[in-house]
């Protein structure tokens, strides 16, 4: 059964978790992160981009010069496609680039990133995350006592911390999430990953 190390603030083991097989324990399956990843990536656009064609574009309504006899080659409109200004061929339209991957291949993926971490030594779990206030200083603190200063770090906590949230937004590449709003993206974007360990129950009982 995999195990990891519950440390204090100051990086020192306190206890030892030991860890579901099925979330923990999996072997990598790149094709599934690869999947997960487009995925998350193509539903978050807004395929709001559009391009005019050449019958949106104002104007080139009247021939700009007759047909034969100018020495010039033929043209219909100002706003053809080849001309500058003209409308676009075959330009962008609003499009919506949603669609579901299987739920069960997602949950795969995310246990499949879960285990990936794990195994890389990229996981730390923590007894408490929790200030007072919103601090910056506080949490860049908590980063440097775990090891975790100057890389990229996405912070678990097991429910909306908004102190914690806070406190992290302004430290470029930290990241606060849910514990139920964990995806696959967030886990490889991120170097580390840094959980409480009530956040690390949550995640055994949302995906146990």
């Amino acid at each position: 059964m995999p195990e990891v190390d519950v440390k204090d603030r100051e990086n020192k083991v306190v206890e030892k978790m030991t860890l579901p097989e099925s979330i923990f324990g999996l072997e990598p399956r790149a094709d599934l992160l690869h999947e997960a990843v487009v995925n998350y990536l193509a539903n978050q656009r807004q395929g709001t981009h559009a391009a005019k064609t050449r019958g949106m574009v104002r104007g080139g309504g009247r021939k700009p010069w007759r047909q034969k006899h100018t020495g010039r080659a033929r043209h219909g409109s100002i706003r053809s496609p080849i001309w500058k200004g003209g409308g676009v061929v075959f330009g962008p339209r609003p499009r919506d680039y949603y669609y579901r991957m299987p739920r069960k291949q997602r949950r795969l993926a995310l246990k499949t990133a879960l285990s990936s971490k794990l195994r890389d030594g990229e996981l730390t779990v923590v007894d408490e995350i929790g200030f007072d206030r919103p601090r910056t200083k506080d949490m860049v603190a908590l980063l440097r006592g775990l090891g975790l200063d100057g890389r990229s770090v996405l912070v678990v906590t097991p429910e909306k911390d908004e102190n914690v949230y806070l406190s992290a937004r302004n430290i470029p590449g930290v990241d606060v999430v849910r514990a139920a709003d964990l995806n696959t993206y967030a886990l490889l974007v991120h170097d580390n990953v840094l959980m409480t360990r009530e956040a690390l129950k949550k995640v055994q009982e949302i995906w146990g």
